[in-house]
């Protein structure tokens, strides 16, 4: 069977750990591209359609949030926030800007390639469907084009919003504890990072809710989980 070769951007001006993480990801067959700066990050992201983009925040001519902003405008595809910053409102602030994952400096080479199968792993996969498409309120979720709609307006996720919502859908009516969803969407080495999951239910809210500070679609019970309501 072949085995497609994922090809991964790297976007930092730190020419050291460049060459650094470029190197350890080809010795795991995956092609590399690199970018030193924002600009031609989204050069080559629109040119180029990589499979995944490893970005860090602090770049010369804008910072990595910005430039998540804008592939998010024209394109989903997973991203990998670096940073030296580990305080919580950072990683949130990455999560807000549309980053799947976020890593915070210095990190292993091993965390960072586990990281990047992860990512990959979720953008990627394609699960049975057992409901082809979820109903609530105006909200439609089809499972089977991977598509979104409020009303008549379509919603466009990124690959981790999508699985979050998918989990969240595929069990309506049903509470989905904090870790089983983070071990679901994250992995089972995820499961007590409760501010990611909080992080991507803000940001689904955002998109898919009238009033996020009083969502109807996806409710929570505060200290335990998340759910939605059972489809139409």
């Amino acid at each position: 069977m072949v085995v497609k070769q994922h090809t991964i951007l790297v976007a930092d001006d730190e020419p050291r750990l460049v060459r650094l993480v470029k190197a350890n990801l080809e010795v795991d067959n995956y092609r590399v591209l690199v970018a030193y700066d924002g600009a031609s990050a989204l050069k080559i992201v629109e040119m180029e359609q990589p499979d995944l983009v490893i970005l860090d925040i602090m770049l010369p001519d804008m910072d990595g949030y910005e430039v998540c902003q804008r592939i998010r405008e024209f394109s989903a595809v997973p991203v990998i926030m670096l940073t030296a910053r580990a305080r919580e409102k950072d990683r949130i602030q990455g999560f807000d800007a549309g980053a799947d994952d976020y890593l915070t400096k210095p990190f292993s080479t091993q965390e960072l390639l586990a990281r990047v199968k992860a990512v990959l792993r979720r953008s990627t996969s394609r699960q049975e469907q057992p409901v082809a498409v979820y109903r609530s309120q105006g909200l439609v979720v089809d499972f089977v084009q991977r598509r979104v709609f409020v009303g008549e307006r379509e919603v466009f996720l990124t690959p981790t919003e999508y699985t979050l919502l998918y989990h969240l859908a595929q069990n309506a009516g049903k509470v989905m504890l904090h870790g089983e969803l983070l071990s679901r969407v994250w992995g089972p080495e995820y499961r007590d990072e409760l501010q990611y999951l909080r992080g991507y239910i803000s940001n689904l809210r955002k998109k898919l809710e009238d009033d996020p500070s009083h969502p109807r679609y996806i409710l929570s019970r505060p200290g335990i989980g998340y759910y939605m309501i059972d489809e139409e």
